[in-house]
């Protein structure tokens, strides 16, 4: 039988360290909840995890330092989950190693999504499929020989068109495409007014599927007078 990932939470909220090992729990993971960066740094020592998520402001040892101590030893992936929103806030983080940061309050499904995405990118290379099949692009990954595409390792529910419209855009590496390009190579259609209004009624459909899984950024942008691609 295949052992479940260990995951250890910790945040000096007993309410929302309790949650999200709860959560965990109801993924299918081995959760360890703490309250405090020393008992973090004090099960490292002595246990191994696949994944640990952190809270930044907490007494004592706060994320920043913990995370800077777990880096001296273990590339254990780091996930900060906190109520820290600055852009500077997150370029340290990023900077002591963390490997992703979820800002408080959180989406439960988001943050599910993120761990998976996190662990899958951790894990030994044995049965992926080779790049060749694969096409990641501005933070979303589609899969050309099941016609499938995901965020954060999560599959979105796409028609046939809003998946065409991803793969269009996902071919341009961060080039905007014209709606007009896009109506032409989705549809099959000479470039028009009304095609234009079909494209933009479809990219708002695929960015509320993407904004289901993860809404911390725009995946499709807006390029004013141009198009669209994909950031």
């Amino acid at each position: 039988m295949e052992t479940a990932q260990h995951i250890c939470v910790c945040d000096d909220e007993a309410a929302i360290a309790d949650l999200v090992g709860k959560l965990l729990v109801d993924e299918g993971y081995r959760a360890t909840v703490c309250y405090s960066a020393r008992q973090v740094l004090d099960l490292l020592a002595r246990d191994r995890f696949d994944l640990v998520i952190l809270d930044i402001m907490m007494p004592g040892i706060d994320g920043f330092a913990c995370c800077r101590e777990i880096r001296k030893t273990s590339q254990v992936p780091v996930i900060f989950l906190t109520a820290k929103d600055e852009e500077i806030d997150k370029v340290v983080g990023f900077e002591l190693g963390a490997d992703d940061y979820v800002v408080k309050p959180f989406k439960p499904r988001e943050l599910m999504a993120r761990v998976k995405a996190r662990l899958r990118r951790s894990a030994p290379d044995v049965s992926r499929k080779s790049a060749s099949n694969i096409l990641e692009a501005g933070g979303v990954s589609i899969d050309e020989d099941s016609y499938t595409a995901s965020v954060l390792g999560e599959e979105l529910s796409l028609t046939p068109k809003e998946y065409a419209i991803l793969l269009c855009l996902a071919k341009q590496a961060g080039r905007p495409v014209a709606s007009g390009e896009l109506f032409e190579t989705v549809w099959g259609e000479p470039a028009c007014v009304q095609g234009n209004n079909t494209v933009m009624v479809h990219i708002r459909h695929l960015r509320k599927k993407i904004a289901a899984v993860d809404s911390s950024q725009e995946y499709i942008e807006t390029v004013w007078g141009v198009g669209y691609k994909l950031g």
